[in-house]
């Protein structure tokens, strides 16, 4: 049996906003309109309320897509009528998949499992676009760690649905006590972790700490890189036994 460590990919290994800010940019001046950290702020806040509709089921990924650049163009004074706002969103996941960025340590930290974890296997798991994901992944280097990558778009489903963690677990083909699920989300990983009866840490956790780990049945907390290959050696240590 392995140790299976299912990592969520963005805040995670991956600095998102980091690629976000570089592609948003990009779109803005290229489809006429000047970029402002104001716009990127708004966009930002805006997409994180929509990824959260997603997750519940409330809104479709194209309507999701659509609607994150309608907000973003009508409030530079755009008609959006007359806007190919489904381009636009490939465009920019497009851009995004070509500025991978590292969160600092994150490569270093599969070096060191993969290093000091017998037969340890690192496998993505991610809501998104498989072109986003696996473009800024092998611009990082971080393939070379990986065993599987699992994308939202290319499943039908998405975290933190069990349906979504059901096509993971059946291509590790392994028990359920050999996975955890490493993510920062509490509504995408640590929720996804619990409704599929898995083990879970917490990556740079915040806000009420102990309510949440109640609330979501979280295993372990981890606040730098550090502190996480320490829980997850000592997690691998213990399903050996």
């Amino acid at each position: 049996m392995h140790c299976n460590f299912l990592f969520d990919l963005d805040q995670t290994l991956l600095d998102f906003h980091a690629s976000e800010y570089v592609a948003l940019k990009t779109i803005i001046n290229s489809n006429g309109y000047d970029f402002s950290d104001e716009l990127y702020n708004f966009f930002k806040a805006r997409n994180k309320e929509l990824w959260l509709e997603y997750e519940k089921g409330l809104i479709t990924r194209n309507g999701l897509f659509e609607t994150r650049f309608k907000l973003l163009f009508e409030k530079c004074g755009a008609d959006t009528k007359k806007m190919e706002l489904l381009k636009i969103n490939g465009d920019f996941i497009s851009e995004m998949s070509r500025n991978g960025v590292l969160m600092d340590g994150a490569l270093e930290l599969l070096q060191k499992l993969k290093e000091n974890v017998p037969n340890s296997r690192i496998y993505v798991i991610t809501n998104g676009a498989e072109i986003n994901a696996k473009g800024r992944i092998k611009s990082t280097g971080l393939d070379e760690y990986l065993d599987d990558v699992f994308v939202s778009e290319t499943m039908g489903k998405a975290k933190p649905s069990s349906e979504y963690f059901d096509v993971v677990l059946n291509a590790v083909g392994e028990p359920k006590k050999s996975c955890i699920v490493i993510g920062d989300s509490l509504s995408s990983d640590m929720l996804g972790a619990k409704n599929a009866d898995l083990a879970s840490c917490w990556f740079m956790p915040e806000g009420n700490i102990e309510k949440a780990m109640k609330e979501y049945e979280i295993n372990f907390t981890a606040s730098s890189f550090g502190e996480l290959f320490s829980v997850l050696k000592s997690w691998a240590v213990a399903l050996s036994r």
